[in-house]
């Protein structure tokens, strides 16, 4: 178990005077023992422990397999799935956590996301190539430059499950007006709400996430959140659901 010590030790970023524990696990209070716990096992990882890398992975397994899936693209299907992606993220994550350890700029969490991100961006180039459409290759939201959520997922992020014969049928018959629905949004607004609901990012991460303020990514994410519900009352047979 990592000391209390930790606390005391900087990040390396110029201008930045965060404990790194605290930039690790992405907090601005005091450690626990259970962030403690987190910065040794990175550490440990880095050092080559595959016990340790295996637990890193497991802890950030479900949240990064979201991510994957709602910006994954569906002309991959059948060809490349989540875990497929996940897989060779986790290969090139064991090779940089040193370069990591080196210089922390954001929480590990984050880090592990980006790094899984950057992954699926170059297995998107990798299976599509030049099939990619104009849309694909504008400049991104994200400023790590990460596939944009992907609006077939949010629909049925939307729609949920269905649980008799007739809400599946208005709900194949609402999916396509959903994703109209989707599409017709700010593309910011939409990030936003695929990062609250979909990937489960609190405001201060969607902030980091998108280059925003705090303040300016809790207003958007307001300010999506009621233009979604106005859309989407416009959307035949979605009140039904």
């Amino acid at each position: 178990m990592a000391t209390r010590s930790l606390v005391l030790e900087k990040s390396t970023r110029d201008g930045d005077d965060r404990p790194l524990i605290a930039l690790i696990v992405g907090m601005d209070d005091n450690a626990t023992d259970e962030d403690d716990e987190l910065i040794e096992q990175v550490r440990r990882a880095a050092a080559g422990d595959q016990d340790a890398a295996r637990a890193l992975f497991s802890r950030y397994h479900d949240r990064l397999k979201r991510m994957v899936h709602v910006r994954l693209s569906r002309r991959l299907t059948g060809r490349v799935d989540d875990s497929d992606v996940l897989q060779e993220a986790y290969l090139d994550v064991a090779r940089r956590l040193d370069d990591y350890l080196a210089g922390p700029r954001r929480s590990f969490f984050l880090w592990l996301r980006h790094m899984t991100g950057l992954k699926l961006a170059e297995i998107h180039r990798r299976h599509l190539g030049t099939q990619l459409r104009d849309a694909d290759r504008e400049v991104t939201l994200h400023r790590d430059g990460l596939p944009m959520a992907d609006s077939v997922s949010l629909a049925a992020q939307l729609l949920g499950t269905c649980t008799t014969p007739s809400q599946a049928v208005i709900k194949a018959e609402t999916r396509f007006h959903v994703q109209e629905a989707l599409n017709s949004m700010d593309p910011i607004d939409r990030e936003v709400l695929a990062l609250k609901h979909f990937e489960q990012l609190s405001i201060s991460q969607i902030a980091e996430v998108l280059g925003l303020s705090k303040a300016g990514a809790g207003s958007r994410y307001l300010r999506a959140v009621k233009r979604l519900k106005e859309i989407l009352l416009r959307v035949p047979g979605f009140e039904a659901l």
